[in-house]
């Protein structure tokens, strides 16, 4: 599967499309997956390491060093250690996040299934999450996992994004849609 077929564009997406066929090559999807996805939740913790990341001012033998303790540290495989050390030494940590959604969605594809992310006003149960996850798998046809996060500020409902699709059935959304038409009225 070579990132013509697959339709890989930009920085992130040729090193992530890159990492995958090396990956596949040697039976490692799954792993270097795990791998990424350790890495993807540390970056969302970690104030610290995402201004490592994506700091001018850090040297490059400093962010070498460093993301190589934060590998040590969290048992990454020796794959995907080579992959973010490439990256670290070409200057590219920044884009680090965008290659780990992009191999995400070049995985998703081979095995075809598709992620959702769903935004609600709170803490969705697990019987919820299975419902959405039942339902966006009708509609679409395909497998989908759901991403989950909370935004308080929407007051209640969701805001559902597969792909390009994006349906919001937020009461913000609903109020501020209802504000601006009573504004034209009178």
């Amino acid at each position: 599967m070579s990132s013509d077929v697959i339709g890989a564009t930009g920085l992130a997406g040729r090193y992530a499309t890159a990492l995958f066929e090396l990956a596949k090559t040697d039976k490692q999807l799954d792993q270097v997956a795990d791998d990424l996805s350790v890495l993807a939740q540390m970056l969302n913790e970690s104030d610290d390491l995402n201004r490592l990341i994506r700091s001018p001012v850090i040297s490059r033998d400093d962010q070498e060093s460093a993301m190589a303790a934060v590998m040590e540290a969290a048992k990454i495989r020796d794959l995907s250690r080579k992959f973010i050390g490439l990256v670290a030494q070409n200057r590219r940590l920044f884009a680090l996040p965008a290659m780990i959604m992009a191999y995400q969605s070049l995985l998703n594809l081979l095995r075809g299934e598709s992620t959702a992310a769903v935004v609600s006003a709170k803490k969705l149960t697990a019987k919820q999450l299975k419902a959405i996850e039942d339902s966006l798998k009708s509609a679409t046809g395909t497998n989908v996992s759901v991403d989950a996060s909370v935004d308080e500020s929407l007051l209640g409902g969701l805001i559902v994004k597969v792909g390009s699709r994006m349906v919001d059935s937020s009461l913000k959304t609903k109020l501020n849609q209802l504000r601006f038409s009573m504004k034209g009225v009178g």
